[in-house]
Parts: structure tokens; sequence; C-alpha cells
């Protein structure tokens, strides 16, 4: 663990870039009680959350997700972001686009879509039963920020997850995953309303 972060204070130096850790956001009795249920993974370091020197030039409020380096960027006054790690679509469901964030859920039920659904007929049930409550159990996770185009659902959401293993990695069906603890920090900042850039 102490080369690991050595390795990455070394990389930082190196490359001159301005990352600060940041204390976790408050936490509800109910998001300790679900959270405690998640099994817990230490996230490599590169995939944990930080302040960093804005790379994306958009203006402040502006979420950017880059896909490649499973990055999502919330940018903040003062040419400032908060960065966090994600996983992301893999390549047959991966979805790229701007959008705006048409609604914001604490603790979402999780109703699976029809194309998942034809993957995976297992679901139906959880379709039949008016979908999965929120809870440890969801995959949807802790929050979640609903992706709308032209005023309409996209059906692709940024969310939590109860796979943290999973960050970092292209693994979802064309979602945007966040650990539990980063997605009730972006929750925090987010507006609906807010542009959503996904490359």
């Amino acid at each position: 663990m102490k080369m690991r972060l050595f390795a990455l204070a070394l990389t930082l130096f190196a490359t001159g870039c301005n990352y600060r850790p940041t204390p976790d956001p408050m936490l509800s009795a109910y998001d300790k009680q679900q959270m405690a249920k998640v099994e817990k993974f230490d996230v490599d370091l590169d995939y944990q959350r930080y302040m960093v020197d804005d790379p994306t030039g958009q203006p402040p409020g502006t979420i950017v997700v880059d896909t490649k380096g499973k990055h999502l960027y919330y940018v903040m006054p003062g040419h400032k972001a908060m960065r966090y790690g994600v996983a992301t679509g893999s390549e047959a469901f991966g979805w790229k686009g701007v959008a705006s964030i048409g609604g914001m859920q604490e603790w979402p039920r999780w109703i699976p879509p029809a194309d998942m659904i034809e993957r995976w007929p297992h679901l139906k049930p959880v379709v039949d039963a008016g979908g999965l409550p929120g809870g440890a159990d969801n995959p949807l996770g802790a929050r979640a920020l609903y992706l709308f185009q032209g005023g309409k659902d996209t059906l692709y959401r940024i969310h939590g997850t109860n796979e943290e293993d999973k960050i970092g990695q292209s693994v979802s069906s064309g979602c945007i995953r966040m650990r539990n603890v980063d997605v009730i920090d972006l929750y925090a900042r987010a507006k609906v309303g807010g542009k959503v850039i996904v490359q």
C-alpha cells in the first residue's frame, strides 16, 4: 500500500497536477445502515475522489464523463473540478452524448429496461413486481441522476453501485456507476437541469 501511495504521489508530482483528497460527505442514518451491507472494496488510488485542476473547460455545474479514462468530473468555480472514479458501459452498450439531469433520487427503485430483459429474461419478475426497492441489494446504489435529452428520459443514469470492485472498468449496460459515497457527494453538488457530457 505504501508503494502505491508513493507511486501515485510521484506521478502527480511529475505531471504537475494539483490533486487534493476531500472528506467524505455527511451520511444519513439510513445511508450508513444500507452502505454497511454492501461489500467494501479498496478502489485503486486513481479512482478515488479528488479535487483537481479542471481539465474540461466547461462552466461550473457541468458534469463531464471521460469514458476512456473512467473518470467523472463535476466542474466547480475557480477552475477546479471534483474528480471521481467510475465504471462505464461495456463497448457494446456504451452511451455517449450531451444530456441534462432530468431527475435525482435517493436509494432509487430499479426497473430493468426492456432491452435488458431481452438479454437477461430472468429479470422479468423484477419488472412484474414493479421494480426492486431501493437498498443495499439494488444495483442503482445510494443515488441516481437521470439523464434526459430533449425532455425525454434516455434510460441512462449516473448512479451508485453494490459492486464497487468494478470501478475503473467497462462493465455496465451503458450507465455510469460510482462508489456509493461518491455518488452521494455528487448528488449533493449537482442540480436538476445541469448539463452532462459523456465522451
